[in-house]
């Protein structure tokens, strides 16, 4: 269980309003985090596809960062990160993964899309979820920005998704490459 002694700063959640300001600082950290998370990732990548698709999706991460910043200007906040542990778990996982098959740049790639789509599939969930609660609260402007947010979420996950089987073949050829010449 989690002490609110363990989130330094976090006050107390005493209305819808509050908690929905919570959850965007929450989306707020994810973006931040996955944002620094792409960048590595995309030092890790040879396959010029996915080299592509990070690199436009760095782009729109940015403006993701952007558009939350004026969310909480549009509810007259200012923008504070509140701690997403998802966030930082597919994070650590994606990192572990990576590590374990630094030997095969091949599976590593496989790797970066397949973490890029589970990134992307908790972004589109969160996403959903905040545009009900800004719509129910009368938040049209943030509505705006957010569906930006997701729209854009939604398209890389189709792309991943497109690319997904030629990156798991491409893996698959190169690990039977190697391990025909391990028999000889």
């Amino acid at each position: 269980m989690v002490q609110l002694s363990e989130r330094p700063g976090t006050k107390k959640i005493t209305n819808l309003r509050d908690k929905f300001i919570y959850e965007l600082g929450g989306m707020y950290d994810a973006e931040q985090r996955f944002l620094e998370a792409q960048q590595l990732m995309l030092q890790c990548s040879q396959h010029n596809q996915l080299k592509s698709l990070l690199e436009t999706h760095i782009r729109e991460t940015e403006q993701q960062i952007r558009n939350l910043e004026q969310s909480f200007s549009a509810l007259g906040q200012q923008p504070q990160r509140v701690t997403c542990d998802a966030a930082a778990g597919l994070i650590s996982d994606a990192q572990k993964l990576t590590l374990l098959a630094g030997d095969n740049p091949k599976i590593v790639e496989l790797i970066v899309a397949g973490a890029q789509a589970k990134v992307k599939q908790l972004e589109i969930f969160a996403y959903r979820g905040l545009i009900k609660e800004a719509e129910q609260l009368g938040h049209n402007q943030v509505v705006q920005l957010l569906q930006q947010n997701l729209q854009q979420e939604q398209q890389t996950v189709q792309k991943l998704e497109q690319h997904m089987p030629q990156l798991f073949q491409e893996a698959k050829s190169a690990e039977g490459s190697t391990s025909g010449n391990r028999s000889r």
